[in-house]
């Protein structure tokens, strides 16, 4: 008999559950199956009420259809049987995997996102798709972790406890736990040592402390034209004309019978297919607009370690992100050339963790919508009283618009000689020639356009700097973000005396551009653009004096130097 402990644990207290390895909502197994019925109807009804032969080639299509449905529900299936997650005082884990296990755990101090999103299938079912984010991905557009799919319930009561400290253990806990062995963990109590009761949180969304924006109906032209309405049309348009084929209507048949096509000719069937095509894309774009950005809001809400910028939106398929304020550098707003008669931007914030390559944009705050309101907005979640986006820009040296024209009329003369080749060697008729002469003007338009955008200031707090032709975009950066000052001046701006000053940050696309420069001013700028970081390379003019003085017959030059920390 082993001999008695001296000093015993303290048995746990009276209704505190262990913690234990959780399941995913067992609903998950019922969306599959009716997923799976749903895979299997096309292909039922095209065979049993349209008597299609499931021999003909048209048939395969859905019966992959079905196919492809049956084998997602299988694998939900077995991603419900061998997943599990916990969480700790410390950690965050999660084990998953049929034939390659894997185990994975984020420390909790760490996490600086958990996103909640939810597609419709989920919301039917009443569940939601948990993303936690750690300023990492662990694989490209993949959160450090995911939980695909917890109930409504169980979703917010993670949030809640990972983002602002409320601890309280989710239903998974009490229905679906799986028991490990070895000892179990206690939970950690909340604020004041207490876990609180689930009535309380379980389910709760946070109230916003601030609300910035919130839908608007109006934007929706400033999201209509785009050049994704041609590929949108085009694709909805095949699949409406495939899936129709397949159970024995012509569509393109009726198409064709509507004009006499040969009558009008090709220019004319041209210009009818891309005001066809252009206008079905445009309403598909509006109709995205809403289903996408229904009940978005743009809030200040409370966290853990302060404050958090959270956006909502969606109608079908439901998205909340939430980005930690502290971690926020700045913000830029980016105007197409196309559209910017319009008045049209796309804002995004510059901060750190967020995967800004993903498709789902994390790191934007605002539909596209007018730039004003944009500006507005931006400068509200910057906090600054002083609007740095309606900060007046230094103009830039007419070198830069020399610089600019000069390539201009290089590519046309590059496309003149290319056109020329290809007419000597008969590939292409001599008067495609023209196609340079008419290009050349617009090049030098559009080099002006460029210039045109070129802006740069300091502010106390921000460098502000606007450059771009195809998308004009106005960057607001914090000078204490920036950690590394590149000066570059290539053979064209060294004759120019220009010179391009990089802003680099660990926020963000990691680096922001100033071009083209005037050479004098170029270290002044990039002195006040990082506060002390250049000083130790820096020697000021008195301390150059100094130099001279001592040795005359030694020229001091300053070389533009690059640090990196």
């Amino acid at each position: 008999m082993s001999p008695p402990l001296l000093n015993p644990p303290d048995p746990a207290p009276p209704n505190t559950p262990t913690l234990q390895w959780h399941r995913l909502s067992s609903r998950i197994i019922w969306v599959d199956l009716v997923i799976t019925a749903l895979s299997l109807l096309p292909a039922s009804v095209a065979i049993w009420v349209f008597d299609v032969d499931a021999s003909e080639g048209q048939i395969w299509p859905l019966i992959a259809l079905a196919v492809f449905g049956a084998l997602g529900a299988i694998y939900d299936v077995l991603r419900w049987i061998f997943t599990r997650f916990r969480m700790t005082p410390s950690y965050v884990e999660l084990k998953t995997g049929v034939l390659l296990r894997r185990h994975r755990s984020v420390q909790r101090d760490r996490i600086r996102s958990v996103d909640v999103e939810a597609k419709l299938r989920h919301r039917l079912a009443g569940m939601r798709v948990v993303n936690i984010g750690a300023g990492q991905q662990a694989a490209a557009g993949e959160s450090a972790l995911s939980l695909d799919a917890l109930s409504v319930a169980d979703a917010r009561t993670l949030q809640n406890s990972l983002l602002r400290g409320v601890e309280e253990l989710p239903e998974a806990q009490q229905s679906t736990a799986a028991p490990e062995d070895g000892p179990q963990e206690l939970p950690s109590a909340g604020a004041g040592g207490n876990v609180p009761s689930r009535a309380t949180a379980a389910g709760h969304i946070v109230e916003p402390l601030r609300v910035f924006a919130r839908f608007e109906p109006g934007w929706f032209i400033y999201n209509m034209f785009n050049i994704w309405a041609y590929a949108l049309a085009l694709g909805v348009g095949w699949g409406a004309l495939w899936l129709l084929s397949t159970v024995g209507l012509d569509l393109y048949g009726f198409i064709v019978g509507l004009l006499d096509w040969g009558a009008i000719g090709w220019v004319g069937t041209l210009f009818i297919a891309a005001i066809a095509v252009g206008a079905l894309g445009a309403i598909g774009l509006g109709i995205n607009y809403f289903t996408e950005n229904w009940g978005f809001e743009l809030a200040r809400v409370s966290s853990r370690e302060g404050t958090m910028l959270r956006t909502r939106k969606g109608l079908f398929t439901t998205r909340e992100v939430n980005r930690d304020e502290n971690r926020i550098r700045g913000a830029q707003i980016s105007e197409p050339v196309v559209w910017r008669w319009m008045g049209v931007s796309d804002t995004s914030v510059i901060t750190t963790g967020l995967d800004v390559s993903s498709m789902s944009e994390p790191a934007a705050i605002l539909p596209r919508g007018p730039v004003r309101r944009a500006a507005e907005v931006a400068g509200e979640v910057l906090g600054d009283s002083d609007n740095p986006f309606h900060a007046d820009l230094t103009p830039h040296p007419r070198g830069a618009l020399r610089r600019r024209l000069w390539w201009a009329t290089g590519f046309a003369l590059a496309l003149a000689g290319l056109l020329a080749w290809l007419a000597v060697i008969d590939v292409v008729a001599y008067q495609a020639l023209w196609a340079a002469a008419v290009f050349w003007p617009l090049a030098l338009l559009a080099a002006g356009v460029a210039y045109r955008a070129l802006g740069h200031t300091i502010t106390e707090r921000y460098v502000i700097t606007r450059s771009g032709l195809l998308s004009r975009a106005t960057t607001v950066l914090q000078r204490s973000a920036v950690s590394t000052i590149a000066i570059r001046e290539s053979l064209l701006q060294r004759r120019l005396k220009l010179c391009t000053v990089s802003a680099m940050t660990a926020a963000g696309d990691g680096g922001y551009d100033t071009p083209d420069i005037d050479q004098q001013q170029t270290l002044e700028f990039a002195v006040q653009a990082a506060p002390g970081l250049l000083d130790p390379f820096v020697i000021h003019r008195n301390e150059l004096l100094r130099q001279v003085a001592r040795q005359p017959w030694r020229t001091v030059v300053n070389p533009h130097v690059t640090r990196a920390d």
